[in-house]
This record gives C-alpha cells, sequence and structure tokens, in this order.
C-alpha cells in the first residue's frame, strides 16, 4: 500500500512538472501552426542567413553534413542504450539504466508523434546546402540531443563527483547546442523547430526523472562506488 501511495505520488509530481514545463513549448507550437508573422519572419531571415554562411565555406558543409549523420537518433541512441548497459552490468545501476534506455526511446517515439501533429514543411532557401525528406517541428535531432543529454547526466550522476558531474552536464549542452546549429546551418530546420526540439526533449526527460527519482528506491550505500574526476 505505501509503495502504491509512493508511486502515484511520483507520477503526480512527473505529471505536473510535464504540463508546467511543456507550456513554451506548447505555445511555440501554436504559434509555428498558425504560422505567426514573428516566427515565421525571424525563422525565414535566420535560415536565409545560416544557409548563405555555410554555402560559401565549403570545409563547413563537410563536416556539418558528417554532423547530421553522426547526430541522427539512430546512432545517438544507440549509444546512448551502450552507456545504460555499462552501468547496468558494470556499476549495478539496473533500474536507473532501464529508465535511462526507456526514457531516450520512449523521447524518440514522441518526436515523431510531435511532427506529424504539427506537419511543419521544411524551410524553402536559395542557397540549399542539402535537402532532407520529413516534417520540420520540432526537430528531432535536437529533440532527440536534449533528451539523452538530460538521461545520461541522470543516469550517471551517482558514480561522479561534483567536477565529473559539471563535466558531464557542460557536455550535454554543448551536445545539444551543436546539434541545433548543425540544423539551421544546414537549413533543413527553422531557428524555432530546434528551440521546439530542445525545450520537448528536455521537458520529457526531466517529467521522467522527476517520476523516476521519486519512484525508484534509493541504491544502497557503496553499491555504486563513484569514478574519480
Amino acid at each position: 500500500m505505501l509503495a502504491d501511495r509512493t508511486s502515484r505520488r511520483a507520477l503526480g509530481r512527473a505529471a505536473s512538472y510535464g504540463v508546467a514545463a511543456s507550456v513554451p513549448v506548447l505555445a511555440l507550437g501554436w504559434l509555428v501552426r498558425a504560422e505567426s508573422g514573428v516566427v515565421a519572419e525571424a525563422d525565414r531571415v535566420t535560415v536565409a542567413a545560416a544557409t548563405r554562411f555555410t554555402a560559401a565555406r565549403p570545409a563547413l558543409r563537410r563536416a556539418l553534413l558528417v554532423g547530421q549523420e553522426a547526430l541522427a537518433a539512430r546512432w545517438v541512441n544507440l549509444a546512448a542504450t551502450g552507456v545504460c548497459a555499462w552501468a547496468w552490468r558494470r556499476r549495478g545501476l539496473g533500474a536507473r539504466a532501464a529508465w535511462a534506455a526507456g526514457t531516450v526511446w520512449g523521447a524518440w517515439a514522441l518526436g515523431l508523434a510531435a511532427k506529424g501533429l504539427v506537419g511543419r514543411a521544411r524551410p524553402v532557401v536559395e542557397d540549399v546546402v542539402t535537402t532532407v525528406p520529413g516534417t520540420s517541428f520540432p526537430s528531432g535531432h535536437a529533440m532527440n540531443a536534449a533528451a539523452v543529454g538530460v538521461s545520461l547526466t541522470v543516469l550517471v550522476r551517482p558514480l561522479l563527483r561534483r567536477r565529473g558531474r559539471a563535466a558531464v552536464a557542460t557536455a550535454a549542452v554543448v551536445l545539444a547546442l551543436v546539434t541545433a546549429a548543425d540544423r539551421v546551418l544546414l537549413g533543413v530546420h527553422h531557428p524555432s523547430d530546434v528551440v521546439g526540439g530542445l525545450l520537448l526533449g528536455g521537458v520529457v526527460a526531466g517529467a521522467s526523472a522527476v517520476g523516476h527519482h521519486g519512484w525508484a528506491p534509493a541504491a544502497p550505500s557503496g553499491s555504486a562506488p563513484r569514478i574519480e574526476v
């Protein structure tokens, strides 16, 4: 009975966090869906400038195309799953690893659903750098990077000391920002797409973490030795 109450409270906190944190995402999605003049114009101007910048620099274009493939969800999520397997097998964080892997792949599926719901077309630009299929809002690459960053940061937190935690959190932010920049500089996403993706990925992973933290029992002391970083 106590476990049931704890689970319900954890789910309630996760739902409350998710609803509150989703407000900016929903507002941005509504503006995009309504083709708000301010958002549409800012997107148009920014993407045009970004693709001109990229088209004039062949080396940057090649690097961005490599990044587009390397940062695709299939590779990033597989790498994240590998980290989860390591945390489970080598560090004894079974429940935490299962939560992180489930959150990563669940966020990916939710991102696909959100794309279909909004149905925004890709940017149309003069200086075409590359083209990709599918719809535009939210950016799947950006959402996935944010969800993976938050999930893995929470996953390895018990293993690290203060400097290690700061380093992992910084790496997660850098991954998200590099991914977002890649999408806009290639002209395959509007800036509002990557902002929406980052926000939604963070919200999903954050709400999931809140729920898991309140539901999962604390790990016994010494069961997950910290890594000196």
